[in-house]
């Protein structure tokens, strides 16, 4: 019988070892608060930005060494692929220490200057994807938009669409602003 103990002892420190030392977990992201699609603004290239707290589901949290966002238009799909975050102050994305406990900030993602946006109305579908580490490439993040003709009409001429989270309605509530602001 104490052996019986010994080795159930000895397998759950093991497995305590394994979880919190070895395990890296998986990096996860919540809902965003807040998504906002800005069109060409001035000398600024179109761009996404959202809210969002990313977080790790173990002890030994995960580093991000980039992100991106993948928006798949009636027509065709667009790469943001430049990325920075920040809340007071922009810092170009090239790492970021996710731990169990999570980081909440707002993520921008840039087009290319070499690709023209034109957003019309329709249905679109927002991805957003991490690479961690070891190169491997996930999707954190799926959601289906609308944008109707004013909203599109709005995103040519230098304004922002907003997609703010309605908890109580279960969905994300849009408007429009002439000036880019984080709420």
């Amino acid at each position: 019988m104490a052996l019986a103990i010994s080795i159930l002892s000895l397998f759950i420190s093991a497995l305590t070892f394994w979880l919190t030392r070895i395990w890296k977990g998986q990096l996860k992201m919540t809902r965003p608060t807040i998504i906002c699609l800005v069109g060409k603004n001035g000398d600024d290239e179109p761009k996404v930005f959202l809210g969002t707290l990313l977080y790790c589901t173990s002890d030994q949290g995960q580093y991000i060494q980039n992100m991106f966002i993948r928006i798949y238009t009636p027509q065709t799909g667009y790469d943001f692929n430049i990325w920075a975050y920040g809340d007071h102050g922009l810092v170009r994305g090239s790492g970021l220490f996710v731990g169990k406990t999570g980081i909440s900030i707002y993520h921008h993602f840039l087009l290319s200057k070499n690709e023209q946006l034109r957003l019309i109305a329709g249905n679109y579908k927002l991805e957003v994807y991490a690479e961690n580490s070891r190169n491997v490439m996930k999707k954190l993040f799926e959601q289906e938009l609308t944008i109707t003709n004013e909203q599109a009409k709005a995103l040519g001429n230098e304004k922002a669409v907003y997609f703010n989270w309605a908890s109580n309605k279960g969905q994300y509530a849009p408007f429009i602003e002439s000036e880019v602001k984080l709420q």
